[in-house]
């Protein structure tokens, strides 16, 4: 189930990108990125389309996974 927002209003349950970027502040081509590198919890495939389930996202705790700087993996 989805819990009531402010206005009333249930938050959907799945997102499409452009409202996962909006919501995390992030450019859309980010978040393709991430997909593609298989590093975005909570995607979904349905056809051609891409959908993210909002409670993985929300929980979603990215750490930072590159090298440092001279660091040699």
């Amino acid at each position: 189930m989805t819990k009531p927002t402010e206005a009333g209003f249930s938050a959907p349950k799945f997102l499409t990108v452009d409202e996962a970027a909006a919501l995390l502040r992030v450019n859309r081509k980010t978040l393709y990125e991430l997909i593609r590198l298989t590093q975005l919890p909570g995607v979904i495939h349905i056809g051609r389309s891409i959908r993210i389930r909002r409670d993985a996202l929300l929980a979603w705790r990215p750490g930072n996974g590159g090298p440092a700087l001279g660091e040699n993996r």
